[in-house]
């Protein structure tokens, strides 16, 4: 089976790890859709059952919770078993709460539909998911190759979320629901190829290249989950991580709902929502490969400053909306904020290259699928409590700052330099 597929894959006019980023574009573009169509539906759903916003955004939350507590079990299965039966899995647990979503009638359904299974299973199938095993085919390109695969989003929202929208106007979310279910329908070397597509030589020439690493006895050990978490680089990502997904999750569940609130109409709030991830798509790319030639801890700074800007302009349109600041939240959002994604799984993979880094990763998904379950539920809470986004998006912002610091001392600079610095 072996001999066959490396026979198959070097018959291909181009290196098999870009297939595998074109896979996960495509798989990208309809599980984060159907994530980010729960901002667009949860306007109709607070209007027709009348449940408190932290009520119906707690269920986004919820479902990145369980998640989270399962992500270190995924980040084993992914090392053990690969990326394909952890992506089958999630595509169908979102099937299931999709297709179940428009039989809601209680708040425990909507959590178990469109938190639980919608939520858990995009998760399983995005960009947590992808980052534990495309780092592995490339390192020359390893963010630019990131930044293509998660660039599907942005064309999902291109195609998929103006279309959701017109379905919730004119036929109601549980028709939105229906409609996206009908859509949702490891390593290189495991084919003789090495990383960024160079031919696997004989192991009496075969030189590890190590002209990049920089702490020579970090990167000779062997990095362990139980070793890692022992390090304060460990827990300096799992800071940043946590607080970079407060900033993206917050906005982009209640972003709908406030800009109708503040005197947009639906259909731009919905545009807006699109717009953003359209934008990601350059953003992604274009700072992605940035970030090989210049490091990963500069591209997460500019990501953090982007959702910073993003949430500074949304309080400047609260008494005066208008379409500048408008444009300003979508560009800093899309084009800077998205390119987080794109150094997400470099920078642990830099730190914690080796047999377990999907186990090591899984285990840091906690904390970025807790940041994301903990931004919607604290802004919802706030506006709930206070009458106003404000003070959340006050709080939001500092979360900002205090990831980019965290990933400068986590330093994967003085691990390894990136192909750029190298």
């Amino acid at each position: 089976m072996g001999k066959h597929r490396a026979h198959w894959s070097s018959r291909l006019p181009f290196y098999y790890g870009w297939l595998i980023v074109g896979i996960a574009f495509v798989t990208m573009a309809i599980g984060v859709t159907a994530r980010t169509a729960f901002s667009l539906m949860m306007p109709p759903l607070i209007e027709e059952f009348r449940w408190d916003r932290g009520l119906a955004a707690g269920a986004f939350s919820f479902g990145f919770l369980v998640s989270a507590v399962l992500s270190p079990i995924v980040g084993r299965v992914m090392d053990a078993r690969g990326p394909r039966i952890v992506i089958l899995t999630g595509v169908a647990l979102m099937s299931a709460g999709l297709f179940l979503a428009p039989y809601i009638k209680q708040p425990w359904h909507f959590y178990a539909t469109l938190g639980v299974l919608v939520g858990g299973g995009a998760n399983m199938m995005t960009y947590t998911a992808h980052s534990q095993f495309l780092p592995n085919w490339f390192v020359r390109r390893r963010a630019l190759a990131i930044g293509i695969a998660f660039a599907g989003a942005g064309v999902g929202a291109i195609v998929l979320l103006p279309w959701l929208q017109s379905i919730i106007l004119t036929e109601g979310w549980r028709a939105s629901c229906s409609a996206i279910g009908l859509l949702v329908w490891k390593r290189p070397e495991d084919i003789g190829l090495l990383p960024d597509g160079a031919s696997a030589q004989p192991a009496s020439t075969s030189v590890r290249p190590v002209s990049n690493i920089v702490d020579q006895a970090w990167a000779a050990t062997e990095w362990t989950l139980a070793r890692a978490v022992r390090t304060m680089r460990f827990w300096w990502i799992v800071l940043a991580y946590f607080c970079g997904l407060v900033a993206w999750y917050a906005i982009q569940v209640h972003q709908t709902k406030y800009l109708t609130e503040i005197g947009f109409t639906p259909v731009v709030a919905a545009w807006a929502l699109g717009a953003v991830a359209v934008i990601g798509i350059p953003g992604q790319i274009m700072l992605g490969a940035v970030s090989d030639r210049v490091g990963r801890e500069w591209v997460w700074t500019a990501g953090c400053a982007g959702f910073a800007i993003c949430y500074a302009a949304l309080i400047a349109m609260e008494h005066a909306p208008s379409t500048a600041p408008l444009y300003v939240m979508v560009f800093a959002q899309g084009f800077f904020g998205y390119a987080l994604t794109s150094v997400m799984g470099p920078i642990v993979a830099e730190i914690f290259e080796g047999p377990h880094y999907g186990t090591i990763f899984g285990t840091i998904t906690m904390a970025l699928i807790g940041g994301g379950a903990a931004g919607p539920w604290i802004a919802g809470v706030i506006h709930d409590a206070t009458g106003s986004y404000r003070s959340a998006f006050l709080l939001i912002i500092g979360c900002c700052v205090l990831s980019a610091a965290a990933i400068w001392m986590a330093a994967p600079r003085k691990v390894r330099l990136v192909p750029g610095r190298a």
